[in-house]
């Protein structure tokens, strides 16, 4: 296992489907140096069958980045790790936990939670394809399953095709009767149970994820020993407030970033994107929480939101934004004062 990604797994921003795109994750990267940080799930049949190779697009600013696999064929997975591995990811992970309608039509994503002898034989089939670490996000479960039967089965079978590292979302997933959605928040969470299987499984990397708002959570779950924690929704909501201590509190390196450094660290990247034909609003929706919480904010996100999409917006409009929030803040401590 490499003592790097090892390291920066402490603390990762969870792959989440039309978020954390290339654009997304080099924000993210402004704010945290030191945290692992996740694509969107790829399918494997989309680079192997379909040539997608695009989706494989990424700045090397953000190492450590993961790739993030979605597949059910050992053969087809080991290729577009390969694949991954050479497009210079640092960590290939299998997708064991979306629920969505899409997912379970392709036999995988959490309905795998079902079949751990062939993600046994995929995680193998991996391994042996590549150097770079393979790793696994799942579920406690799905369905009327029993978590403290199968989740215990589950780990042990996939330990034993080499798997060192996983990160377990504490819910199950309801493929019947709930929506992807849904199944990001009405299935309780169980965090004790992951705890218990960092008891079981001493030597595996244990990361928990589900529900986690706050770095102080984070620090909680660390101290009680797991060996690192995921954060999602929170993480691109209000990436600011998760990410920007991280590397102080977290990793005991580098000092604190701020939302006004990461947004003049975007300029030359939106400047750079908008002359190849991009469009502002691609980074810009990505940066809409950065000030979440704080004075200006509300105008922050109105004037990215109304003028992004128009013609020759580019840095200067982000520039503007951030006078709006200057604006606000002084506003803010003058009635304070007063």
């Amino acid at each position: 296992m490499s003592e790097a990604v090892k390291k920066a797994a402490r603390l990762s921003v969870a792959p989440m489907m039309d978020w954390t795109d290339r654009h997304c994750r080099y924000l993210h990267r402004l704010l945290s140096r030191d945290a692992l940080l996740y694509t969107e799930m790829v399918t494997a049949p989309a680079l192997v069958r379909g040539g997608a190779l695009h989706l494989l697009a990424h700045d090397p600013a953000e190492h450590p980045v993961a790739l993030q696999l979605g597949g059910a064929d050992p053969v087809e997975l080991a290729q577009a790790a390969v694949l991954g591995q050479q497009a210079g990811y640092d960590e290939i992970n299998l997708n064991v936990g979306c629920p969505s309608d899409r997912v379970q039509s392709g036999a995988f994503g959490a309905v795998l939670m079902e079949q751990p002898a062939l993600v046994a034989q995929c995680v193998a089939a991996m391994r042996d394809a590549v150097q770079v670490d393979v790793t696994v996000k799942c579920r406690i479960g799905v369905d009327d399953q029993d978590p403290e039967v199968v989740l215990p089965d589950f780990l042990e079978q996939i330990r034993g095709a080499g798997c060192a590292r996983v990160t377990i979302h504490a819910r199950k997933a309801w493929l019947k009767g709930l929506s992807p959605k849904e199944n990001r928040d009405i299935p309780p969470l169980d965090y004790d149970i992951v705890m218990r299987m960092k008891d079981r499984f001493p030597d595996m990397h244990i990361s928990v994820n589900g529900g986690i708002t706050s770095l102080d959570q984070a620090e909680a779950f660390l101290a009680a020993g797991l060996d690192g924690v995921m954060v999602g929704r929170s993480a691109y909501h209000a990436p600011t407030d998760i990410l920007a201590t991280a590397d102080r509190r977290i990793f005991g390196s580098g000092r604190d970033s701020s939302a006004e450094a990461a947004v003049h660290g975007m300029l030359p990247y939106i400047d750079a994107h908008v002359a190849q034909g991009g469009k502002l609003g691609q980074i810009t929706r990505h940066m809409l929480g950065l000030f979440a919480g704080r004075p200006g904010a509300r105008h922050w996100r109105r004037v990215l939101s109304e003028n992004a999409h128009r013609p020759g917006a580019g840095s200067a409009l982000v520039l503007e934004a951030l006078a709006a929030v200057a604006e606000a803040a002084l506003l803010a401590e003058a009635s304070q004062a007063g």
